[in-house]
């Protein structure tokens, strides 16, 4: 599948290797009925503070604050889905894609708490990066 103008649009700032990264799934998506669409990716902190008093996020020290995460959406004949089972579906080709780049990837579905279908990160250990949040 090709991404969006909007997509492309929305990895600006976001670190190189996770773009290279999301670019690759997107190279390996077959099935033609459905796709996915970046929603998010560098995010100021004023949008993060935002996220986090609605319950969207639960920290400041979100790696969209200096470009090491994305936020991505299923899509199902070009509308945005939320089922579970879609988001399971897109990281396996996300997790496939980062070992074929050979970029360590973390996946907010793999998380204990507060699971976030949709997120994909750089992991701390290996891109420290700086945050502007506390």
């Amino acid at each position: 599948m090709k991404l969006s103008t909007s997509s492309i649009a929305k990895l600006r700032g976001v670190h190189p290797d996770l773009v290279r990264v999301v670019n690759r799934c997107a190279a390996d998506w077959k099935d033609a009925e459905t796709g996915f669409i970046v929603t998010c990716g560098l995010r100021t902190l004023a949008e993060q503070k935002v996220l986090v008093a609605k319950g969207a996020s639960k920290t400041l020290r979100s790696r969209h604050l200096t470009g090491h995460a994305v936020d991505l959406a299923v899509t199902i004949g070009g509308k945005v889905r939320w089922d579970w089972p879609l988001y399971d579906r897109l990281s396996k080709v996300m997790k496939a894609a980062a070992n074929k780049e050979k970029v360590p990837l973390e996946w907010g579905g793999d998380w204990a708490s507060f699971k976030d279908g949709p997120h994909y990160q750089l992991p701390w250990k290996q891109y420290p990066g700086a945050t502007k949040g506390k």
